[in-house]
């Protein structure tokens, strides 16, 4: 059992208020591509495991699924408007971020969820200590402030809750990246400890309510220079290997437009 669910406002952040084409990486449950589709976006559901696809296709029919990875998607360019990605942290950034950018129309954006627990309540906090889980929020993430994809990052944070049972816990916690960087004996050891503890506060089979932070970022794909076609009357050099014969570069044969007004530049 688990299901996790984002209030209304935060997918509304996370997509924007208009109708858009939406492309969901490590859909999972199906929990989050639910309320996509309740708010009318066109959504592509991706995951890394084809069973989950299946159940996916199984619980919407007619929606477009994908058995795939963040860091490799079967999209064309620029076919998407926004780009949704939770545990972001647990994929390879810089090529999830190449791959999200290639597949952004001009004008979109890429909005990632990092999970954190609620630990006000005393079991979560003793949950959190076995994940090794540290006080401080988390932060933006530096892979897409330092990236030149992408513009200034936006962020929020929204409470919600998951219902969990005893192995839905489990899941949970194999999704920390900590965790999934264990390898197998240390993790197995890890779970039975998890389990153990959900045994001690746990409602059996109806589960308990986690209360989790999900900490919202998102920013909008840069348009590059070179990706803007030439203006009309500008003649550019294909051949040149030194970017002569470029817009704007002084050099152009039948150039219309004066030098300084010619140039192009991302001042990011």
């Amino acid at each position: 059992m688990s299901a996790t669910t984002y209030p209304e406002a935060a997918v509304v952040w996370l997509v924007g208020h208009d109708q858009k084409s939406v492309l969901e990486i490590g859909a999972g449950d199906g929990s989050l591509t639910e309320q996509l589709v309740a708010l009318g976006h066109d959504v592509h559901a991706t995951d890394p495991s084809a069973d989950a696809v299946e159940r996916l296709a199984t619980r919407f029919p007619g929606l477009r699924t994908s058995a795939a990875t963040a860091e490799r998607l079967p999209n064309v360019d620029a076919s998407v408007d926004v780009v949704v990605c939770r545990n972001f942290p647990t994929y390879d950034e810089e090529a999830a971020l190449t791959e999200f950018s290639r597949v952004l129309r001009p004008g979109g954006h890429v909005a990632v969820v990092v999970e954190a627990l609620d630990t006000k309540i005393p079991w979560v906090r003793k949950f959190a200590r076995l994940l090794g889980e540290q006080a401080a929020d988390p932060e933006t993430p530096e892979s897409i402030v330092r990236s030149t994809k992408f513009g200034f990052v936006d962020a929020d944070t929204f409470r919600h809750w998951s219902t969990v049972d005893r192995e839905a816990l489990c899941t949970v916690a194999l999704l920390d990246p900590r965790v999934a960087r264990m390898d197998p004996a240390a993790q197995e050891r890890l779970l039975d400890d998890v389990r153990a503890l959900y045994d001690d506060y746990g409602r059996g089979p109806d589960g308990m309510q986690l209360p989790q932070i999900a900490h919202c970022f998102r920013a909008g794909v840069i348009e590059h220079p070179w990706s803007v076609p030439p203006r009309e009357g500008t003649v550019v050099d294909e051949g040149s290997d030194d970017g002569a014969g470029a817009p704007g570069s002084g050099s152009s044969a039948g150039s219309t437009e004066p030098d300084d007004d010619g140039l192009l530049i991302d001042f990011r």
